[in-house]
């Protein structure tokens, strides 16, 4: 039975989040309402990802075009299973978004286009797709069919998202107490089914209890052990087995999950200085995520200024750590020499394009905030030599539209999870504080 081709107006949100939406709707038609194209002619200048983005629709709708009228259905890809054009006129006679909302904003024309097509084209369902979800109310509201993009988005993260690790109950005492003398064994002596990449387990029985890991290059299963480094040592058996991840110079891309408190960037700066002698510099980031969606210019004083508070949470990590050791004791003084000569470096994410990332500890904290674009451009840069840490709370995300199933870290962790060069571990037990706990348990 022959699908229903459907009409899908994409809005300009989903365009900025993946310039390649328009081939990923199979043998249905797309719509680009032409003030689509105003937004992003706004968006184009700059070095921002939302500008890569606009930039390259823009010459991809430029190649698809070539000597065609947009105006018109042009076939996607030189096939005729689906079709683009732009919508540049609009059939007012019925409901007007800009009426009805008393506003004639970029928004609700976009509405008026996708009516338009809804009053031409009677026999097809037409949907409008974006990624802001007042728009979708809106639309929903006008009676016309609104849905998010859903390409790249981890469904049902709750339940399906990869944690890195599997507790195994009543496990015989005899096996763990061989696992304990032995140091390793053959996953097959477990009974357990063999992992496709780096694995962790917990293996109980009663009080007995053992940390283990599954390593695919050696297809065993070895035993992990608590470790100290920089003062800073594991308080819960998921802390231990994000160290084990964040010391294995053989797995050069990490990821940690977790609540606030559970101990991420902590774990991950004390591992990082662990071993700065194997890497050329530790460097230290995160997205800024602007005010209000205001940029940074807005605010006062000069360009450190206006970052301070956005790198902040990474120099009270830096202090604590510092704060472990005795007043007598060098490492505090060391540290600081390891900042002054930038062997430690803490910036904006954004100051990376065009650095060359090689032998470098990398640590990228609120990771939730980046697209799944964004995550690729930072590992598409790794050099020789390079670790790569991603570190985030999929659940307290900062950026308009992303959701916990849309951003990068949920699908860097769903994509990479069977891959030898990946492990991830998710962290739930909130180690800050009992109060951090409260918070995060009961508000």
């Amino acid at each position: 039975m022959k699908k229903e081709r459907k009409i899908f107006v994409l809005d300009t949100s989903v365009i900025l989040y993946d310039h390649s939406a328009v081939n990923c709707f199979e043998e249905h038609d797309v719509a680009i309402p032409i003030e689509v194209l105003e937004e992003l002619d706004n968006f184009k200048k700059g070095n921002d990802t939302l500008n890569y983005e606009a930039r390259e629709f823009i010459r991809l709708i430029d190649g698809i075009a070539k000597r065609e009228l947009l105006t018109d259905w042009i076939p996607l890809n030189g096939s005729d299973t689906g079709k683009i054009k732009v919508v540049a006129k609009h059939n007012l006679n019925g409901v007007d978004a800009v009426k009805v909302f008393d506003d004639d904003k970029y928004d609700h024309r976009i509405l008026n286009a996708a009516l338009t097509l809804k009053r031409q084209y009677k026999g097809r369902r037409v949907i409008l797709v974006t990624k802001d979800i007042c728009l979708r109310l809106k639309a929903k509201s006008l009676e016309l069919d609104a849905e998010d993009y859903l390409t790249g988005k981890v469904h049902d993260v709750r339940q399906k998202l990869y944690t890195g690790r599997t507790v195994i109950e009543d496990v015989a005492p005899a096996v763990i107490d061989d696992l304990f003398g032995r140091g390793g064994m053959d996953v097959a002596e477990l009974g357990l089914e063999e992992p496709a990449g780096n694995h962790f387990f917990i293996l109980k029985h009663e009080k007995k209890s053992i940390l283990c890991k599954f390593d695919p290059r050696t297809r065993r299963v070895h035993r992990v052990e608590k470790q100290h480094v920089f003062g800073i040592g594991p308080r819960n058996a998921e802390q231990t087995l994000a160290m084990a991840a964040l010391l294995d110079p053989e797995i050069p891309l990490v990821t940690l999950q977790g609540t606030a408190g559970t101990g991420k960037t902590l774990l991950a700066l004390a591992c990082a200085l662990e071993q700065r002698r194997n890497y050329r510099q530790i460097y230290v980031t995160r997205p800024v995520v602007p005010l209000s969606n205001k940029d940074i210019g807005y605010l006062p004083g000069d360009i450190q200024s206006k970052l301070d508070p956005y790198m902040q949470p990474l120099w009270d990590n830096l202090k604590l750590i510092k704060g472990q050791f005795e007043k007598s004791d060098t490492t505090p003084r060391r540290i600081d020499e390891m900042l002054e000569n930038e062997k430690i470096a803490i910036a904006p994410l954004a100051y990376i394009r065009g650095r060359s990332l090689s032998n470098i500890f990398f640590i990228v904290d609120e990771a939730q905030n980046l697209t799944p674009h964004e995550i690729k451009t930072v590992i598409s840069r790794a050099g020789e030599g390079t670790k790569i840490v991603f570190t985030g709370d999929i659940h307290q995300i900062d950026t308009p539209y992303l959701d916990t199933e849309s951003n990068g870290l949920s699908y860097l962790i769903d994509k990479a999870k069977d891959d030898p060069l990946f492990a991830h571990v998710t962290l739930e037990k909130g180690e800050r504080s009992a109060l951090a706990n409260l918070a995060n348990q009961r508000l």
